[in-house]
């Protein structure tokens, strides 16, 4: 019988592939390949540069003279100055709040069927977008040139009680309403904007269910609309917040007079702005933070599981920092040998 090679066979002295395999691990193991960290250069020398660029400008800040923080602690919570933050509150307030309502009616007046409500709406939102807010304050603070009385009577016929103008609406009068009309223009759009943003058929149920229109509104639509209209709403209470430095130009003791007043006299123009701009600054956080607040409360209809709260977080914080000193002051019990029960 012959015997024949087989020609898949190894050839005598030679390894077999099996067992080369088994002692030198593929190119391809995940165990054989090297792991290198990512390593972001550009990411380090950017966060270096600004590091450095911070550091410079708090180092100016403490150093520079101009500066003239003692001028700025003398003045910071002097009288005048608490004052008028008093009435740049004031104003900002009423803004707010009657700008607001205002805007509503006329949101709704633009979502409404009725053509003529539309166009009036679309109207004065055109207008009152169009025109700079301090050529408004002014042309209501001059009011009493264009109508020396203001009065209530019959339409086209005769006025059955006037007033002179000067003594109805002053000088914060003036102010407010000029505030209010600018401001009622935006609030409008953010109102529609976030009604629109509410899905259609909410409103269509509620109707199927014989809900009345009034009460749609008001505890369906709006509720669920609020999500959409604080961000944009708190951004503009804000922006009104500092936008009532316009008023200056009617000699209203706001904020921004009284500091130009101050450094007209005593000619400390730098440390007194500053003291304008901290005043600023303090007060749009402190409205920040209730915004904070005012989107968590509407949130919880689409957020069941909100993060907490950053006064929630540091409670937390000072509890666990506690937790872990009372253990470290607790003593250490070493343990029992395995045969010491026995």
């Amino acid at each position: 019988m012959a015997l024949t090679a087989d020609p898949t066979a190894a050839p005598p002295g030679a390894a077999s592939p099996g067992a080369d395999r088994e002692t030198r691990p593929a190119p391809d193991d995940p165990a054989a390949l090297e792991v290198v960290p990512v390593r972001h250069y550009a990411r380090w020398a950017a966060a270096v540069a600004v590091i450095v660029l911070v550091s410079q400008f708090v180092h100016g800040l403490a150093t520079n003279p101009v500066w003239e923080w003692g001028v700025f602690r003398a003045y910071f919570l002097s009288e005048t100055i608490v004052q008028a933050v008093w009435v740049t509150l004031q104003l900002t307030a009423y803004a707010t709040v009657l700008g607001f309502l205002l805007g509503t009616v006329l949101a709704f007046m633009r979502l409404s069927g009725s053509p003529v409500l539309q166009t009036v709406a679309w109207s004065y939102i055109w207008i009152f977008r169009s025109v700079p807010m301090i050529v408004q304050l002014v042309f209501w603070f001059n009011l009493s040139a264009l109508y020396e009385e203001l009065g209530v009577g019959i339409p086209f016929g005769p006025v059955l009680w006037s007033v002179d103008s000067n003594s109805l609406i002053g000088t914060i009068g003036a102010a407010v309403i000029g505030l209010t009309l600018h401001q009622a223009a935006y609030a409008a759009e953010i109102v529609r904007g976030g009604v629109i943003a509410v899905d259609h058929g909410q409103s269509e149920a509620a109707a199927a269910l014989g809900i009345p229109r009034l009460r749609q509104i008001r505890r369906i639509v709006l509720p669920q609309a609020m999500r959409a209209i604080l961000p944009t709403a708190g951004n503009e209470v804000i922006g009104l917040l500092k936008g009532t430095s316009v008023v200056y130009v009617m000699s209203i003791g706001e904020l921004f007079y009284q500091v130009q007043v101050i450094y007209g006299r005593n000619g400390r123009v730098i440390p007194l702005l500053l003291v304008a701009t901290a005043w600023y600054v303090v007060l749009t956080t402190l409205l920040s933070v209730a915004q904070y607040y005012v989107e968590r409360h509407f949130a919880r209809g689409a957020d069941r599981t909100p993060p907490p709260t950053p006064l929630r977080r540091a409670r937390r914080f000072v509890r666990d920092l506690r937790e872990a000193a009372a253990r470290r002051d607790q003593p250490v019990v070493p343990p029992k040998p395995l045969g010491e029960n026995r």
